[in-house]
């Protein structure tokens, strides 16, 4: 990479109205640091109370997903318990925030993470709201110890469809783009 290239790269986060980017490993230190960046962001944009306080449960839903379900990867793009990379981009366009996060997935946890995003996104409103609670009574943990309310809780609070899309990266990873749009 040139050392132009950084202009380039600033110019098209502008012209993307990217106020947030950041490519490493996911810690929860990191995921405090982003939550006060965010927050001193949105007080210099004015953005309403209650749209902030949506923003940043999407957020930390996101991130959370992230945290507890990123695959460990090594240089080489495949599986060994070297680093837990993540790609998180936070935009605001006009009256939107946009949250995109990036991780590394096994090939043979897509089939049931494809399964749960169908399934939240063909709910309404209210039927999001009713599984949330039904899944909150039943208190199931999975074996990360996290009780599936996540995807379900984001697409509650974002009021929109969640946009996602899978990578082929070798025979065993894939890499999980999920886009959340929050009006």
């Amino acid at each position: 990479m040139a050392i132009t290239d950084v202009y380039d790269f600033y110019r098209r986060m502008e012209d993307e109205n990217i106020i947030l980017s950041f490519k490493g490993e996911f810690t929860s230190d990191l995921l405090t640091s982003v939550l006060h960046i965010i927050e001193s962001k949105m007080l210099a944009l004015n953005i309403a109370p209650k749209k902030k306080k949506r923003v940043f449960n999407v957020m930390v839903e996101c991130f959370q997903n992230l945290y507890h379900h990123i695959e460990a990867i090594d240089q080489n793009h495949t599986l060994e318990k070297e680093q837990k990379a993540a790609l998180i981009m936070i935009k605001h366009i006009e009256d939107k925030f946009i949250i995109r996060t990036g991780n590394f997935i096994k090939k043979d946890g897509m089939a049931e993470l494809k399964r749960k995003l169908a399934m939240v996104n063909a709910l309404t409103t209210d039927e999001l709201r009713e599984l949330y609670q039904q899944k909150l009574r039943k208190d199931d943990r999975t074996e990360k110890g996290t009780a599936g309310l996540g995807l379900i809780d984001i697409a509650r609070k974002s009021k929109n469809k969640l946009e996602y899309e899978f990578l082929d990266v070798t025979k065993d990873l894939s890499f999980f783009c999920l886009n959340v749009i929050i009006e």
